[in-house]
């Protein structure tokens, strides 16, 4: 890793979805400001994310969340070593927006670009909540878009032991909850409307990856369709709530048993969450009492920074920008770059 001598800075850039994102972070750990302009409310009435219309409120959002992160922290360009830029996964469209930002700051001051990969900054936000966590350590990187578990070797280097075949879990809880009648964000509904339900109302068939670390989510999914389904052809009423709390059990049953299954086979006994959906409380109830059974150092992020932001990719970004990364005026978006 290059020797650091003073505080290092960095300015974190991101628009991968529907969060226009900047943050500055003082030595990957502090974070110095935190601006969010989030698109969920509009994008509410489409039922999902509308990939042009995200595209244009990014280009819309971007200078004043720079500008207003810089003021925020007390700084200015002058005072950042590094700008720390998403450049996949996601919306093509939208994180072009954000890289196209960083690479003008980076022309305009001689400033080093680092291309960050979304899914390693969602990793480091554990780093912003929790001074003391070092590698090695395994992560359940678990969202709307990806699940895997992780062997987070170093603070750059990382192993995928176990990835979904199909469905991501956030994307089996989004669409169940769309079907339902809950909406979007169907992530932190289906949360809500699960709240006091009864976890054993509804049973789930769970499918088997054989000897692998590896998830599949579309067997589920279509398991919770049919019971739907076929309660309407029998006129029978869903109950939301015991429904809502039934399916995310299983599904955050199977997320925690398959990290459990990577604990013992690797011996490593440190696990933290990420991702949008280690915010849900039937996960983190899961793991919890797994820890606590196991014997396990448990982290996951506070909420705020479970979903999409900055803070994560300016973290992710000064870890790569001291162990060395450069990257020039010619780094692209990749909207299915994988870990």
């Amino acid at each position: 890793m290059v020797g650091m001598s003073k505080d290092t800075i960095i300015l974190g850039i991101e628009s991968s979805c529907d969060e226009t994102a900047c943050s500055v972070v003082k030595n990957g750990r502090i974070i110095m400001s935190d601006i969010i302009a989030s698109q969920a409310d509009f994008h509410e009435q489409y039922g999902g994310v509308v990939p042009e219309l995200a595209s244009r409120m990014h280009v819309d959002a971007v200078y004043p969340c720079i500008e207003t992160a810089l003021k925020e922290a007390g700084i200015s360009l002058k005072d950042v070593d590094a700008v720390a830029v998403t450049y996949g996964p996601g919306l093509v469209g939208a994180l072009l927006v954000g890289l196209s930002a960083a690479k003008g700051i980076c022309a305009a001051t001689g400033l080093p670009l680092v291309g960050v990969n979304h899914l390693h900054g969602h990793i480091c936000a554990n780093y912003l909540c929790f001074p003391e966590l070092e590698p090695e350590f395994l992560c359940l990187c678990v969202s709307g878009g990806n699940t895997q578990i992780v062997h987070v070797k170093s603070y750059t280097e990382l192993e995928i032991l176990g990835r979904t075949r199909d469905d991501a879990a956030g994307e089996a809880i989004d669409k169940i909850a769309r079907v339902i009648g809950l909406g979007y964000p169907g992530g932190p509904k289906m949360d809500k409307a699960g709240q006091g339900g009864d976890i054993s109302a509804y049973s789930f068939a769970t499918s088997h990856m054989g000897d692998t670390l590896d998830f599949s989510f579309s067997g589920i999914k279509t398991n919770a369709l049919n019971i739907i389904n076929q309660s309407k052809q029998k006129g029978e009423e869903i109950d939301i709530k015991d429904f809502a709390a039934s399916y995310q059990h299983h599904i955050a049953k199977i997320l925690c048993d398959n990290t459990m299954k990577a604990v013992n086979a690797t011996g490593v006994r440190k696990v933290c969450l990420a991702g949008g959906v280690s915010a849900n409380s039937f996960l983190r109830r899961a793991f919890d009492e797994a820890s606590s059974a196991h014997d396990i150092e448990l982290y996951y992020p506070k909420l705020r920074l479970c979903t999409d932001n900055a803070a994560m990719i300016a973290s992710a970004g000064y870890f790569e920008y001291i162990n060395g990364r450069r990257d020039d005026l010619s780094l692209n978006a990749v909207p299915s770059l994988k870990l």
